[in-house]
């Protein structure tokens, strides 16, 4: 397991864009997937985006042909690039170390807001 710390939140205009970071303190190459999940007040954290340990990704409907995940395992980072940003984007964004045989990991958020 490893510790997570996401960067990269603030203050956007709609239609602009973003570019969130989460740095780990270990290997994310030992995490069978890596994702960006987001919470809006008062509703349910939610899945955004997710990538493989191979590099597969999938991504929740509300955010296709918008949002990017990657990631550099030498730099042990994932990034979630976030383009044409709309207010219902406004959200805490987690980044998540999944595992097969331990409890996932998460950082502690960065707060993404989004003005009309």
């Amino acid at each position: 397991q490893v510790q997570l710390v996401e960067s990269g939140g603030g203050l956007v205009q709609a239609g602009g864009s973003l570019r969130l970071s989460c740095a780990a303190s270990g290997s994310i190459f030992s995490a069978n997937a890596m994702g960006w999940y987001r919470q809006a007040p008062g509703k349910q954290r939610e899945m955004v985006a997710r990538i493989t340990r191979g590099g597969m990704t999938n991504y929740a409907d509300s955010v296709k042909g918008r949002f990017t995940i990657s990631r550099d395992n030498a730099k042990n980072t994932v990034y979630l690039q976030m383009n044409n940003l709309q207010p219902e984007d406004t959200a805490v964004y987690f980044c998540n170390a999944a595992y097969t045989s331990y409890s996932p990991s998460w950082g502690q958020g960065t707060q993404d807001t989004v003005s009309t």
